[in-house]
């Protein structure tokens, strides 16, 4: 018989509602002679859904090649996913269910700012590794925390290298800010102040919106009259298209950016081929097309293995950042050897320093950062589809016209 230890009972408070939270651990869980157990929470049905679903099978194209090669040192790997439609409580009951039911080795993929901080406490009292997040919040980062393992650049990165170059590469100083009001919307909005701040500026307005509603009309109306010439856009794509499109009503066209939780793809098909706006969008894997010589392409292996195992889908950065999220997961199984748990395991990751994992594409970790990537990239929406920015003169030259 299993011994189990009761680590903490506790009561959350989450949105409008109580949830209480019992926390048990086996001493070495989700660990078989055969197999490991992985869990995640992530958005599967609901307006959020496309990031969750390029993310699982991004990450899923990686873990099923691994599996067909007999798994990490003779275990297969095994992920139980639950949908939480990107609403905290629900990610909150789904990670207790995969901590004290399925008994997990590890959180893995896990989607959006509001759910997975909500789990923190969790992660804490169990000492459970949470890794590779589809999130840039900055509450995963500081303060370090030894069980929660970032790949992705912040948020706080992101905005700041685009600030920089919205101000000093296209001379633009007049910027507001429309966010999703919750902490992703609150992360994005602080980076960006913080951002502005370090050149002597700050927002010329702020306006926000309900998380899952499109109701946009109270930051239009802060933002429309504001003389804003950009206007960074913390959301997901419903209400961030919406917004855009109420303002072309009002008859007010800034430039737009968005940090890369958003997704491109997704972004541009909403968009459409005839939109003439101006948007560009961060991103912190590197942006691919399929012109080009894709044999030397940092998305080579992770197109080939999606195709084997989801030759319907398109390939996108999501499915990218989840493909490069799983081989770190799998790299620091391998690197914590047969006898695996998850203390070794958080060490093993602690010494994947400048480990190369892609071509051009190097990540680092160590016991005092657990952020691998710092790299942020930028596109610009172009003939309905983003394409990489690395001529910002040029873009100015079209924007002054």
């Amino acid at each position: 018989m299993k011994r189990i230890l009761l680590l903490v009972l506790f009561l959350l408070l989450s949105c409008d509602r109580g949830v209480s939270v019992v926390v048990h651990v086996d001493k070495n869980p989700g660990v078989f002679p055969t197999k490991v157990v992985l869990g995640s929470s992530l958005a599967l049905e609901g307006h959020a859904s496309y990031l969750g679903t390029q993310t699982l099978h991004g990450a899923l194209s990686y873990i099923n090649n691994v599996n067909e090669d007999g798994g990490v040192h003779g275990r297969k790997l095994e992920l139980v996913t639950y949908d939480d439609s990107y609403d905290p409580p629900k990610c909150l009951i789904n990670t207790q269910r995969l901590i004290i039911k399925d008994k997990v080795f590890a959180l893995f993929g896990y989607v959006g700012t509001p759910t997975t901080v909500k789990v923190l406490p969790l992660v804490d009292a169990a000492r459970i590794p949470l890794l590779g997040m589809f999130t840039g919040a900055n509450a995963l980062r500081k303060p370090f925390n030894r069980y929660v393992i970032s790949v992705r650049p912040s948020y706080y990165k992101e905005t700041k290298e685009a600030v920089r170059h919205i101000v000093q590469d296209l001379g633009l100083t007049k910027i507001a800010v429309f966010y999703q009001y919750d902490a992703f919307g609150f992360d994005g909005l602080t980076g960006t102040e913080l951002a502005l701040k370090d050149l002597g500026l700050e927002p010329v307005a702020r306006g926000s919106y309900t998380r899952g509603s499109l109701d946009v009309a109270e930051g239009v109306a802060r933002i429309k009259d504001s003389g804003a010439q950009a206007v960074f856009l913390i959301g997901t794509t419903v209400p961030c298209i919406t917004f855009i499109q109420e303002m072309n009503r009002a008859g007010v066209r800034p430039v737009y950016y968005t940090v890369s939780f958003i997704g491109a793809r997704e972004f541009a098909k909403h968009l459409g081929k005839k939109s003439n706006d101006t948007v560009i969008m961060s991103q912190v894997v590197p942006p691919f097309t399929f012109s080009g010589d894709l044999k030397h392409s940092e998305a080579t292996e992770y197109i080939e293995m999606l195709k084997s195992s989801y030759p319907d889908d398109t390939p996108s950065l999501v499915g990218l950042e989840g493909f490069f999220n799983a081989r770190v997961l799998v790299e620091g199984l391998r690197r914590a050897g047969p006898h695996l748990t998850r203390e070794k395991f958080v060490d093993a990751i602690e010494s994947m320093g400048e480990y190369d994992l892609a071509p051009g594409v190097t990540i680092s970790f160590d016991g005092k950062d657990h952020q691998g990537m710092d790299k942020v990239y930028f596109t610009r929406f172009n003939n309905g589809r983003f394409e990489v920015l690395d001529n910002w003169d040029r873009l100015r030259r079209s924007i002054e016209r």
